[in-house]
């Protein structure tokens, strides 16, 4: 059986991860505006992820969301 090889700095992975689904709860029980400074904070990680993992799908999708996220924030 091979091994799998783990991406590097996969810890980080973990964090935006936890970040994310703790966005979601908040979300959940509508902590406005706590949520969407979560849900920047998990996708600017995940934008970092991206950039160490050299994978431009998760940058794209990240910096995407993290826009929509200020978005709201600017014109609530």
């Amino acid at each position: 059986m091979t091994d799998i090889a783990q991406k590097p700095h996969q810890w980080l992975s973990w964090i935006a991860s936890i970040a994310l689904v703790t966005s979601a709860i908040l979300a959940a029980f509508n902590l406005y505006p706590y949520y969407a400074y979560g849900f920047m904070a998990s996708n600017a990680l995940w934008i970092l992820v991206g950039v160490v993992w050299k994978e431009k799908t998760i940058i794209f999708m990240n910096v995407f969301l993290t826009a929509i996220y200020i978005a709201g924030l600017w014109f609530k």
